[in-house]
């Protein structure tokens, strides 16, 4: 027999466990973009802490999107910085290797020293390839090997659509990825607050002046929401952009446009997708309480019951018209022991009126043993004792 327990109105005392899909599942249905975009080929718009997918046009076309692919190697940066490895004030040494490189460049000079600080205004802010070279090889010991932790990256974060030969993104037919992969990308970006400065600023100077650099991503200049993260455009990926975006509540949404016409369409839609996310939906962020599941009865076992708790517990990214859940629990009424730590028993529905938001499972906390003569016989025997 298994009893069921409804608890309503609970839209500030729940957190929901859930993941992207699940959510993608329940909300795009209703915004996602089904007719043929004919200015942009792919784009998505995703909360960053949760990764919600919430509206997308063809997120898992695999394209070249060009130099958007040094958003993969700022997140390795980013990651070097955070543990230690160096800071904005160290300096690095160029190599030979800078000597001849092609596309956008502050045109550093083989042995010149200059620090990470303004390598990252170079490449974030100037797209410059001398500058990533600089940082590449003080990363991984040549360049060849920083591609090599690209990948590897991106492999962990589950990017099975996305494929680097570079940091710069100098075009090559065998490099891809998609809308998905690269909001995954700055979704992870977005938790380094040490590169937001460098990604909020639209013009700045390094070298003692020497070299002016203008970010092509005017929304740094002109959104007061911007976070980050780049813009490009060349003849091969087209007009791209992903965008980020946060809210007086702490909200990042993330959106990319890949492949658009020109840079007004590209900004336009990253723009109005940010929007969206910041006018249509919110986050529940507090827990459900395990208190409210009691510890279950366990026949035969060494106790006579046992904990339980939620398997995850998350934060749920809902349209701003749902402010009450409705939760469904189903438990059985004991277990029989054996029982094992982590052993799902249950489940918990998060419910919109009839709509379900997305369901965990419920574990217990503690093993059990089965009951057997020894331990009983100890058991009373350690009574006698006592007495």
């Amino acid at each position: 027999m298994k009893k069921y327990l409804n608890i309503t109105a609970i839209s500030k005392k729940i957190t929901a466990v859930l993941t992207a899909l699940l959510i993608s599942a329940l909300f795009i249905s209703a915004g996602k973009n089904t007719d043929v975009q004919a200015d942009y080929p792919a784009y998505i718009l995703m909360e960053a802490r949760t990764r919600a997918v919430l509206d997308e046009y063809n997120p898992d076309l695999q394209v070249n999107a060009g130099y958007m692919s040094k958003l993969m190697a700022l997140l390795l940066i980013a990651e070097d910085i955070e543990d230690g490895k160096y800071t904005p004030d160290t300096i690095m040494t160029a190599s030979q290797a800078v000597a001849g490189t092609e596309g956008a460049v502050v045109w550093i000079e083989p042995a010149e020293n200059i620090t990470v600080d303004e390598l990252l205004k170079a490449v974030i802010i100037g797209n410059a390839n001398d500058a990533m070279t600089v940082l590449a090889e003080n990363s991984e010991q040549s360049v060849e090997n920083f591609v090599m932790r690209m990948n590897s990256e991106a492999f962990d974060l589950g990017l099975r659509d996305t494929a680097f030969y570079s940091p710069y993104g100098y075009y090559d037919e065998r490099e891809h990825t998609t809308a998905h992969d690269l909001a995954v990308i700055c979704a992870e970006l977005s938790e380094y607050t040490t590169l937001e400065p460098y990604f909020s600023t639209w013009r700045d100077f390094i070298r003692n002046g020497m070299a002016e650099l203008v970010n092509e991503n005017t929304l740094s200049r002109t959104y007061e929401n911007h976070i980050g993260f780049k813009a490009s455009h060349s003849e091969k990926s087209g007009y791209c952009i992903a965008e980020g975006g946060r809210n007086s509540e702490g909200t990042t949404y993330i959106a990319v446009v890949l492949g658009a016409e020109n840079d007004d369409i590209s900004m336009k839609k990253a723009k109005e997708l940010v929007n969206r996310g910041f006018s249509d939906y919110h986050i529940t962020a507090t827990m459900f309480p395990d208190e409210m599941l009691m510890p279950i009865k366990v026949k035969n076992g060494t106790e006579l019951a046992v904990e339980i708790r939620l398997k995850n517990q998350s934060n749920l990214v809902v349209p701003k018209n749902i402010h009450e859940l409705n939760t469904v629990v189903v438990l059985p009424d004991f277990l029989t022991a054996p029982v094992k730590k982590g052993q799902v028993i249950g489940s918990a529905g998060f419910y919109s009126g009839e709509t379900l938001v997305c369901e965990t499972d419920i574990i217990v906390q503690d093993n059990v043993s089965e009951l057997s003569f020894p331990y009983s016989f100890r058991k009373i025997l350690s009574d006698i004792i006592r007495k």
